[in-house]
């Protein structure tokens, strides 16, 4: 480095300088810092008595214990199942109001609702049909429908059970049956017959419990 005034040689012997007490005081704290570690040492000793290092190669380490995974989706899956089996001899006869066409509605629950429900209040979110399936494979579907449903906060769906217009004599076989199944899903507050637009004896339009109730 070139210094071209005295002034500059100053600056720079200051500079040098106060580098030079800069490292004199961190050698000065580390020295502190090794008495005091030493110290401490010294002070355990008189405490403990003399102490014999453990010999390393006489520790066993244990690897970890491998947790078998716990199948979480199944048990969801089988609690589910278990959630869907809906009875097919449920007495709903009880249950149902026969006013201006069949409908539904939990206790508690005034008429109004059921009369919203018809005049279409709520707008149909989603649907399921469930022409051409065995009434096994009917009740599975409809409980599985109306969970999701629920879960995604749908609050009014349609149920196609058809009118048995294929069916031996005519008769409508899931009608009955889905009427039974909804009544004991804990997610369904109302039902009622369908609009012909929308089906009409041939399919129910369900009103749904609000998610977190």
């Amino acid at each position: 480095m070139k210094v071209r005034s005295l002034a500059e040689l100053k600056s720079l012997q200051k500079l040098i300088a106060q580098r030079a007490a800069a490292d004199a005081a961190a050698r000065e704290a580390e020295r502190l810092r090794l008495q005091r570690i030493e110290r401490e040492r010294r002070l355990f000793e008189l405490a403990v008595g003399p102490v014999k290092p453990l010999n390393d190669h006489r520790r066993v380490l244990h690897p970890p214990r491998q947790v078998a995974p716990e199948p979480r989706q199944r048990q969801l899956d089988e609690n589910a199942v278990m959630r869907e089996a809906l009875s097919d001899e449920f007495d709903v006869e009880t249950l149902l109001h026969t006013d201006e066409a069949l409908s539904y509605r939990r206790p508690g629950l005034g008429p109004d609702v059921t009369r919203k429900l018809r005049e279409g209040h709520w707008s149909i979110q989603k649907h399921i049909d469930l022409h051409g399936l065995r009434t096994d494979e009917a009740r599975e579907a409809l409980g599985r429908f109306i969970r999701e449903a629920h879960q995604l906060g749908l609050r009014c769906v349609r149920v196609v059970h058809g009118k048995g217009l294929g069916s031996p004599g005519r008769t409508p076989v899931l009608k009955g049956r889905v009427q039974r199944w909804l009544v004991q899903k804990k997610e369904v507050l109302a039902f009622v017959q369908a609009r012909p637009a929308e089906g009409g004896a041939g399919a129910l339009v369900v009103l749904l419990r609000p998610v977190g109730r």
